[in-house]
């Protein structure tokens, strides 16, 4: 299973120049949740009323490719933005219509608006620049003027972005996600599982879980304890969707990320490759022994126990969101997809998703890293008033905007109490992170889910040390929050785990590998023209296998499968695509570690 190179390590601590795209979104990831809290701060980039009445109102267009939304942001994010800054934000979402070629599109006009989120630092960000589509952040010493949250919070993200992209003297960007100090960067609870229904959990026993395997006979138990939904649908172990795969079903790789190894766009651009967070060791994804085949093996053998969702190929994350909602499910890869079945009213009756290891589990942390990751906010070239925008980007970076961009103004869903420590409101109970809670016309109407953030990209890490407070930016992490009240379900699980979170159980346990933060000025390569028409071809290869190999109907016929998959991959170019990788991974974090 393991590769490795003599006198060096490939480590997985890539989140100074990528990110995990494929299956974070949330938790990160690629969402919107709201996931932190502080005061007004000492380095805010935020302007008096008074400075705000002298300016015009001015619309932006705000091009996110990482955007779920399209339009005039509503609500009370809305509204702060337009006290502070008298700005009104016009989102524009690729992901919503066209997709790259609207990237394309607005590429080729020569004007890709004022605020522009791009979703990596790859080919599109490198196009732009060359193209003059992005502004320079220290023309007419700009950044000195108007950035003094982004040099206070993210002086290393800048000065990375400098050396990396502009020459060493221009900076057209700064990476999302800046973090500092050491240990993992979730929050209270890991980007990965695997959750269980901890209620059914505790009917049958708790047993120890060793091993991956383990999950499937207790997850049939599970499902004969509870064979229907509230609903009266049929409940499954384990249910899958497509929506997210790249060159390989992307569930399968999650199996990986159980285990400390990680996927990075990056470092391996081509995709095939599965790299240790820490040690030097790879795998490639169709390795025998490799813990992608072990995923669709785990899968398979989940399907011919009757546990496997049906419909998990043509199904989407969103469909299988309502299933867990509904009840429908009893095994969940992320804590933050299972949030939707812990209401408060399942929670108060002892009902509810909770962290379940393995003792084999050695879990991927991202880790801090700061330099920023690969996601980028920049201006456009063509931008109206860019010393405004600079301004606002600015108080995104600083304490108070990193606190109100995510919770609402203070005193609505969160507030400093007399000792100068953060806490959440009664109406912050109801409606964190982003549910449908009616907000006072004051704040901005309409409900908090709605008035959410919804350029959905994320500046300061979250798990940072809010510098007002003295605790984090992650109001599930505050001492207000973790004394705040716990609903039987967490309660029991703190009791039988003995630690207050999922992340100081992992801790604790030394369960847990952490990415080390690093910086290169190696430019992020692009895979060549004809390499990629090899790996496009290799990706649906290893797509269309990996699902007639979840769903073959017995041992001989997954082994054939098998083999048909890697031997087509291999005569396709696959080793030439995972060399390519290799090389890429020693050129770029090698000279750097």
């Amino acid at each position: 299973m393991k590769k490795r190179w003599a006198g060096t390590a490939l480590t997985a601590a890539m989140c100074a120049i990528l990110v995990f795209t494929s299956a974070c979104s949330s938790s990160n990831n690629g969402g919107n949740a709201a996931n932190s809290g502080t005061n007004t701060p000492s380095t805010s980039a935020n302007n008096s009323n008074s400075e705000t009445a002298d300016k015009k109102e001015i619309t932006i267009d705000v091009f996110s490719m990482l955007a779920n939304y399209a339009g005039e942001q509503p609500g009370w994010f809305a509204k702060l933005v337009k006290d502070k800054f008298n700005i009104k934000l016009n989102i524009i979402a690729s992901n919503l219509a066209g997709g790259q070629q609207k990237v394309a599109t607005m590429m080729a006009s020569g004007d890709l608006g004022d605020l522009v989120v791009f979703g990596t630092n790859g080919k599109d960000y490198q196009d732009a620049i060359k193209a003059g589509l992005l502004l320079d952040f220290t023309k007419n010493d700009m950044l000195n003027k108007y950035g003094q949250g982004l040099l206070a919070n993210a002086p290393e993200a800048i000065e990375a972005n400098k050396k990396q992209f502009g020459g060493g003297t221009a900076v057209y960007g700064v990476g999302f996600d800046v973090g500092t100090g050491e240990g993992p960067s979730e929050g209270a609870t890991m980007t990965y599982g695997p959750n269980l229904r901890w209620d059914l959990y505790q009917k049958l026993g708790s047993p120890k879980i060793t091993t991956l395997n383990d999950y499937l006979p207790l997850l049939k138990k599970m499902q004969e304890l509870e064979p229907k939904s509230e609903n009266g649908r049929p409940t499954y172990g384990i249910s899958l969707w497509s929506d997210w795969d790249g060159s390989y079903m992307t569930l399968a790789k999650v199996i990986a990320q159980f285990h400390g190894y990680n996927e990075g766009d990056g470092l391996n651009p081509a995709g095939l490759t599965l790299t240790h967070q820490n040690k030097d060791e790879w795998q490639g994804v169709l390795d025998e022994d490799g813990y992608y085949l072990q995923g669709l093996k785990f899968y398979y053998d989940a399907n011919q126990m009757g546990l496997l969702d049906p419909d998990s190929l043509t199904q989407k994350f969103s469909d299988v969101s309502n299933k867990i909602k509904d009840g429908q499910v009893l095994f969940s890869h992320f804590p933050w997809v299972d949030n939707v079945y812990n209401t408060p009213e399942r929670t108060a009756e002892g009902k509810g998703f909770a962290l379940v290891p393995y003792a084999e589990e050695k879990i991927t942390s991202y880790g801090q890293s700061p330099y920023g990751g690969n996601r980028v906010w920049a201006i456009g070239a063509k931008a109206k008033e860019p010393e405004r925008i600079m301004e606002f980007l600015s108080w995104l970076y600083s304490p108070e905007g990193v606190m109100e961009s995510n919770y609402g103004p203070k005193g609505l869903a969160w507030d400093i109490d007399e000792s100068g420590k953060p806490f959440v409101t009664d109406f912050g109970w109801k409606a964190l992170p982003a549910n449908a809670e009616p907000v006072p016309a004051e704040y901005g109407g309409g409900t908090f889910k709605d008035g959410t953030n919804q350029i959905n990209n994320t500046t300061l890490k979250l798990t940072n040390i809010n510098p007002d407070t003295g605790e984090t930016y992650d109001y599930n992490l505050w001492t207000s929050t973790l004394n705040h009240n716990p609903d039987p379900v967490t309660k029991s699980w703190r009791e039988a785990m003995g630690v207050m979170t999922a992340k100081e159980y992992f801790v604790k346990n030394n369960m847990i590998e952490v990415s080390k933060p690093f910086f290169t000025t190696e430019t992020p390569v692009t895979v060549p023209a004809q390499l990629q028409q090899k790996i496009d071809g290799i990706g649906k290869i290893i797509k269309e296998y990996s699902w007639k190999m979840v769903f073959a109907k017995n041992d001989a016929e997954y082994n054939k499968l098998k083999e048909e998959m890697i031997t087509k991959s291999k005569g396709l170019g696959y080793d030439e695509a995972v060399a390519f990788e290799v090389g890429n991974a020693e050129k770029m974090v090698f000279p750097n570690r």
